[in-house]
């Protein structure tokens, strides 16, 4: 008999604070987070008595946490950037993963920096499997997102990189949106990797910017139907932009909170 969807949602992009970030799930009825950033703070940077504090926030209020979101191989660390930031920051959210009771850290692949093509391959592979070793020695598992790096972009270069590390601590995350965004077809994408994917974020987009889910040209619904169909089972986490520019500074719009609540009823519908 099918289980009812999971939805959760990166709350960061609806407040700043935890008490604005719970009470938009709260108003959507959901359950389940996935955390990024608290008070604007990246979570490997937050203290540990932060730390605390939230994991006790969150538990008294029933809330479930199912991905950290890290900067690890992301946009602002290109693949000449020292590893030891990286190792570092999957360090202590490994940590946290654990004592707040999700096993999945999200990365990406490392944008180029001057390297031929062969050696981008070369230092991303290398890179993200001396990352899945320590993932694997913490009891998580990385998620590659379809975003910036040397495989966020290309199907083919996703599955390289599955069988290059071949780990079960190294898996997938789709970003609905993300194709939109970066120039590619995301459903065509979808179709090469869909038996891999472990966690969803859902945005929509189209030659304007970032759209409600379902308003785009991103075809949400065409993937969540591929993704059922392939027996996707795991967490819906929406994740809009539509209140922030994604890796530009700013603060949220005034509207933040409301239109987290639309987009996230947009996303419940598509998908139910």
């Amino acid at each position: 008999m099918p289980t009812d969807p999971v939805f959760a949602g990166l709350t960061d992009e609806a407040a700043d604070d935890l008490g604005g970030q719970i009470a938009v799930l709260d108003a959507l009825g959901w359950r389940t987070i996935e955390l990024r950033t608290l008070d604007r703070i990246p979570v490997a940077d937050l203290s540990d008595e932060r730390f605390d504090e939230i994991a006790t926030t969150l538990a008294d209020k029933s809330m479930k946490v199912v991905c950290l979101a890290s900067r690890i191989g992301g946009w602002a660390r290109p693949i000449t950037t020292d590893l030891r930031h990286d190792l570092t920051e999957l360090d202590v959210l490994a940590r946290r993963a654990r004592s707040i009771g999700t096993r999945y850290v999200r990365i990406m692949s490392y944008p180029n920096d001057g390297l031929s093509a062969h050696d981008w391959r070369r230092q991303a592979i290398a890179r993200i499997t001396v990352l899945t070793e320590q993932a694997e020695r913490h009891g998580v598992t990385l998620l590659h997102e379809n975003c910036s790096g040397w495989a966020g972009t290309n199907a083919e270069r996703m599955l390289d990189l599955l069988d290059e590390v071949g780990s079960p601590a190294l898996k997938l995350l789709f970003d609905t949106g993300n194709g939109v965004a970066h120039g590619y077809d995301g459903f065509d994408l979808l179709s090469d990797i869909a038996g891999h994917v472990e966690h969803v974020h859902v945005k929509d987009a189209d030659e304007r910017g970032f759209t409600l889910p379902g308003e785009g040209a991103a075809r949400v619904a065409d993937c969540v139907k591929l993704l059922q169909a392939n027996g996707y089972s795991g967490a819906w986490s929406l994740e809009p932009h539509l209140a922030i520019k994604p890796h530009e500074p700013g603060v949220l719009a005034r509207d933040a909170a409301a239109t987290f609540v639309t987009a996230g009823q947009a996303m419940a519908g598509l998908i139910r």
